[in-house]
């Protein structure tokens, strides 16, 4: 597991933009969704070509969430990246600038749709009535990549809690772009994994400054109990 920090110019940042560290004090549980991003064979299987290992330590974390999510009220949401050959020309610069050459064959053919590489870890504890989406960029929330953001309006829901894997690729997009759509964000710090806890922490640090909200499973947990209606909370 990632040791999880803020770093000191990040909390800095934050005091001094709003007098307090967390952005976010309650929570309406039933307009939440747990936004899971691209916990998928590829990054999370031991061997996996784009493997991130940390990303194994943060499953129980996230499954607890999911929990927490479903028994309040909130909705669950699983991302998939997702690659196809139209990308290679919509998405050159990704290509041609990212990758050697004999890479790119083998990033299309993991984020294949439907490919081993593109389903979701199989440790994760997706329900029927979860949603999962694809996405072909970093971000879920950047326009043309997914649908998410229709689905989230049409459920009335103005709160995500970003998990998953690259903290600082998909998931800093992500937490980013939503809420610049307008959604208030938490990205839970011990349940997101990326390659280093340097990378990871200067993630965060970006969140908790300027773009959300950044708290630990426990504490999310407990403004999911705590945002929860009545009638949710009695189940």
């Amino acid at each position: 597991m990632h040791k999880s920090e803020i770093p000191a110019y990040a909390a800095e940042g934050a005091m001094r933009r709003r007098g307090r560290m967390h952005l976010f004090e309650t929570i309406d549980s039933a307009k939440t969704a747990l936004v899971v991003i691209d916990m998928q064979n590829v990054f999370v299987e031991e061997g996996a070509p784009i493997e991130v290992p940390v990303a194994r330590e943060i499953v129980p974390n996230i499954n607890r969430l999911a929990a927490a999510t479903r028994a309040a009220g909130g909705m669950v949401t699983w991302a998939q990246m997702i690659q196809t050959e139209d990308n290679l020309d919509d998405w050159s610069v990704f290509y041609q600038g990212g990758h050697h050459d004999e890479r790119v064959d083998m990033v299309r053919d993991w984020l294949a749709d439907g490919s081993h590489g593109h389903a979701i870890w199989p440790k994760l504890d997706v329900q029927p009535e979860d949603i999962t989406f694809n996405k072909n960029r970093y971000s879920a929330f950047l326009q043309g990549s997914s649908n998410i953001e229709e689905q989230l309006r049409a459920r009335g829901i103005d709160t995500v809690i970003i998990v998953g894997t690259l903290t600082n690729v998909c998931c800093e997009s992500s937490a980013r772009d939503a809420m610049m759509r307008n959604f208030k964000v938490i990205m839970v710090s011990d349940a997101n994994a990326t390659r280093t806890d340097e990378e990871h922490n200067a993630s965060l640090g970006m969140i908790a400054q300027i773009f959300g909200d950044v708290r630990t499973t426990d504490e999310t947990v407990g403004l999911l109990e705590s945002g929860a209606r009545p009638a949710a909370a009695a189940e």
